[in-house]
């Protein structure tokens, strides 16, 4: 079988750095092309075999358009999680071609880590799901700015603590200042709010009609039958991980989220400390919000009774068994450590709970 040769690029907006490894060879034939579909195409058919060629580059903020397009050459690319790419300490140089070299050299002797690209339309789901986690963001800072504003003219909410309600928003439409030029800036700030409020509720209601579509209707039912996980989380859950089945098992996933400690051991020593915070932060936010759930005792009412209606008795007994040892969880290190570890400590199993719902894994 003939060996492949390897190719390392480094992608840019504008250029790519390309470094050819040849088999039997230690240096590689380097180049800068601009990143152009066509410029790829006519550096990739300069090779008479597409089937020995193994292409590779970093994930970064041009997506995954290089890759798709590759692929579609009929030639093998992988994209590398910049994060996992061994770097040498001694080494205070980096070039784009430096980039690329080392890329396919590392390549070749199998040092590096791919990561999994998405569909398009698994794509297109997660982009949406965080363009709502933008707007929710651009909200809260709008409803920041109008607390700062009235605090600095000395307005007080007169029915208690200012608590974002209803209510509080209608007292705000009804405040008046007495210079025109501050009651314009008021004017602009709770707009912008009501602006990126209006935005949310639309995009919201968006993702939560797509939920009760193929493909996601069955696995976000199945997600929401564990305490803590509703439409949104889970929707965010499957579009952020897309396929559960790339683990091979619950500690492998645990770590996917960030939510294993660190540690630091040697010898008869063993030290652990913060969790790692690597991997997927929007998988390890929403399981963390949905940790706080199990500090309540067990029990099966309100919504969670409507969303075990209608599974399998293998499903409810998972998800009571989830809710018993969470809850056991939160209690033990609560006692020791405080709620805020202990909720941590609480998303890390429960994202083992989600794997096994997903990979049907559910021996509890």
């Amino acid at each position: 079988m003939q060996e492949p040769t390897h190719i390392g690029l480094d992608v840019h907006k504008e250029t790519i750095a390309v470094a050819v490894l040849r088999p039997g060879v230690g240096e590689c034939d380097e180049r800068v092309i601009a990143n152009t579909p066509e410029a790829l195409r006519k550096l990739l058919r300069r090779f008479d075999d597409p089937a020995a060629l193994r292409v590779c580059y970093e994930a970064g903020p041009t997506g995954y358009d290089t890759h798709r397009f590759v692929t579609s050459l009929g030639i093998d690319c992988e994209m590398i999680a910049p994060s996992l790419v061994p770097r040498r300490s001694g080494v205070r140089v980096k070039t784009d071609r430096l980039d690329a070299r080392n890329l396919a050299r590392l390549h070749r002797a199998g040092e590096l880590t791919s990561v999994r690209v998405p569909s398009p339309a698994e794509e297109a789901l997660r982009d949406l799901v965080r363009a709502r986690e933008c707007l929710k963001d651009d909200r809260r800072i709008a409803r920041q700015r109008l607390r700062s504003f009235i605090l600095r003219y000395g307005v007080r909410y007169p029915h208690g603590p200012d608590r974002w309600s209803h209510r509080f928003e209608v007292w705000l439409r009804a405040l008046r200042f007495g210079e025109p030029a501050c009651q314009e800036a008021f004017a602009h700030l709770l707009g912008a709010y009501f602006v990126r409020d209006t935005q949310l509720g639309a995009l919201t209601a968006q993702i939560e009609e797509l939920a009760d579509l193929e493909p996601l209707t069955g696995p976000v039912a199945h997600l929401r039958t564990l305490r803590g996980i509703d439409t949104l989380t889970a929707v965010t859950l499957l579009s952020e991980v897309c396929d559960f089945h790339r683990f091979g098992s619950a500690a492998s996933f645990m770590a996917f989220t960030g939510l294993v400690p660190s540690e630091h051991s040697s010898g008869a020593s063993r030290r652990q400390g913060a969790i790692v915070k690597t991997g997927n932060r929007h998988v390890r936010r929403v399981l963390v919000e949905s940790a706080w759930a199990y500090r309540h005792a067990p029990a099966v009412r309100g919504t969670l009774r409507a969303r075990l209606e209608g599974q399998s008795p293998e499903v409810v007994a998972y998800s009571w068994a989830a809710q018993c040892r969470l809850h056991q969880t939160y209690r033990r290190i609560a006692a020791r450590k405080g709620s805020r570890i202990a909720v941590v400590a609480v998303a890390r199993e429960l994202s083992g709970f989600v794997w096994g719902a997903m990979t049907d894994n559910m021996a509890a």
